[in-house]
């Protein structure tokens, strides 16, 4: 069967992108799949870093944590290309196909700005997640609105790149995209303005496709998490046996994450 491929997507950085995939990641590996993960972040790759720091934790720590394999991108020659061939579809088309057959799961997190590489990779994306932050600056990832009235003109640049991604996919015969729009950071703001992001969001999801699904509030555990690589679903293995309050509600919100996102054959057993 071939590999289920996870694309978490946006171009905007600040969005929870990488906690959010490095969340999902370890569920997978939790719940017994074989993940391998590509960070198309070539400049930043905070995804990279998130799972060297987890490998380096667990090292220093005797311990074992469910982790993905993160495969890097193979070099090519560019005397190898083909007329016209663009040597990143290359690298990534090769990464993929190496991928295929050893993972359940593939997952690809891609830069917070427009690449090559994230244009093809949204082409190859099964399930694509795209995290947002629950304002209406972020909101112009997905549409362009009128200011004074918060009115959807139409679809963003990267709205149109997603367009462009299914339009390839259905002429390769392929299942359409499942895109989720992940609202991370919904706040305390006033209950008028979440009322109108919401009403917004649900809009639009119409509008052009995409499902929507809860995500992260904004907590310090996830900030802290980081450093050593760690997620949520973790704590257990270090020693954390009574979790406070805040760190269950964190954890519920992995919970409903998955649920929402509903992978196949995965079932939410934490």
């Amino acid at each position: 069967m071939a590999a289920h491929i996870i694309v978490f997507g946006n171009e905007k950085g600040g969005s929870g992108k990488s906690t959010n995939c490095m969340h999902v990641v370890t569920a997978l590996v939790r719940a017994g799949f074989t993940v391998g993960a590509l960070d198309l972040d070539l400049r930043q790759r905070s995804f990279s870093r998130y799972c060297e720091n987890r490998l380096r934790f667990a090292k220093k720590n005797g311990l074992e944590l469910a982790s993905p394999e993160v495969v890097e991108l193979p070099e090519v020659d560019p005397a190898s290309l083909g007329a016209g061939e663009n040597i990143y579809d290359r690298r990534l088309t090769e990464a993929v196909a190496g991928m295929e057959g050893r993972f359940d799961f593939i997952v690809i997190d891609c830069p917070g700005s427009h690449t090559r590489l994230s244009q093809v990779a949204h082409s190859l994306a099964d399930t694509l997640i795209t995290p947002l932050n629950d304002s209406f600056i972020d909101f112009d990832l997905l549409a362009r609105i009128e200011p004074e009235t918060q009115k959807i003109i139409g679809p963003s640049v990267y709205s149109e790149m997603v367009w462009q991604a299914r339009q390839l996919r259905a002429q390769a015969g392929l299942t359409p995209i499942d895109w989720v729009v992940v609202r991370n950071r919904v706040g305390t703001q006033r209950m008028h303005n979440k009322k109108k992001i919401t009403d917004a969001v649900e809009s639009l999801a119409k509008r052009i496709g995409f499902r929507v699904a809860p995500g992260f509030s904004e907590r310090v555990i996830f900030r802290e998490l980081f450093p050593s690589g760690l997620t949520l679903l973790d704590l257990g293995d270090i020693g954390i046996k009574n979790l406070n309050v805040s760190n269950i509600a964190a954890r519920q919100e992995v919970r409903e994450l998955m649920k929402a996102i509903n992978l196949p054959g995965v079932k939410i057993t934490f």
